[in-house]
């Protein structure tokens, strides 16, 4: 991967293919490669004729990964993506986010419209103007001196997770205890730009998909059969949706 300087934040990235350019933001604990690359996501979309950028959220695989809780939140996530798009020299991009990646996707979208040409939540609905649970039992999953002293199934899961990803679990907890303030309905319903919300149906942690939807001007709901959060990400019928979406878009 590339690196470049993003307000003083060393961020990896990387670009494959030709074509209209997708913005692609993994989610927490994840990377890029684990999250669009191993799921056939990137293979997907360059076969589709797109310019596919991916990078390391800070605090996530090859990117720097500060400890300071302060650094990681959304709007200074949001500002790496950003600030990405005009190292590239891109005018606009279509942006599909993942999770927490959905949530910067947001941020980014309501900060810089004029730079999103689409996006795609997924893995991320109703939760994310209600916000998605307890975040400090992932952190103390994720501080733990080990697997065995973590309890709670959702922390184990995480924890289990960050460590096969190979992440900095001092950078992960910090991260997760950012401030996490709510995105206001309003705000979602001031955005037009062409939208997707994708969830598998066994979600428990994302949300209503079709509610976040019915929220914005002009955004469809895709239901991912039989798929939970961790297992969404790379289903087949998921990735039609998506390219059906972009190639359907203005």
């Amino acid at each position: 991967m590339q690196h470049f300087d993003s307000d003083g934040v060393q961020i990896a990235y990387s670009v494959e293919g030709s074509g209209d350019p997708i913005l692609l933001i993994h989610g927490f604990a994840s990377n890029a490669r684990t999250n669009w690359v191993d799921t056939g996501w990137v293979a997907s979309l360059v076969a589709d004729g797109r310019t596919v950028i991916t990078f390391d959220n800070r605090g996530h695989g090859e990117s720097e990964k500060p400890h300071e809780t302060a650094v990681y939140e959304a709007h200074m996530m949001a500002g790496d993506a950003y600030r990405l798009i005009n190292h590239l020299g891109h005018k606009s991009v279509d942006v599909m986010g993942y999770s927490m990646g959905a949530r910067i996707t947001a941020y980014l979208s309501l900060a810089h419209p004029e730079l999103v040409r689409s996006i795609v939540f997924g893995g991320l609905g109703m939760g994310m103007v209600d916000g998605v649970g307890n975040s400090e039992i992932i952190a103390v999953a994720l501080e733990a001196p080990d697997i065995s002293h973590v309890t709670d199934p959702v922390g184990r899961a995480f924890r289990i997770f960050a460590e096969a990803a190979g992440n900095d679990l001092v950078a992960l907890a910090a991260c997760i205890r950012s401030a996490r303030r709510k995105i206001m309905a309003d705000d979602l319903a001031g955005l037009s730009v062409p939208a997707l919300v994708a969830v598998g149906t066994r979600d428990e942690i994302a949300g209503s998909a079709h509610d976040l939807a019915a929220l914005m001007q002009n955004a469809k709901a895709l239901d991912i059969p039989n798929r939970d959060h961790m297992r969404a990400v790379g289903d087949k019928i998921y990735k039609e949706g998506v390219l059906n979406f972009l190639q359907g878009r203005p």
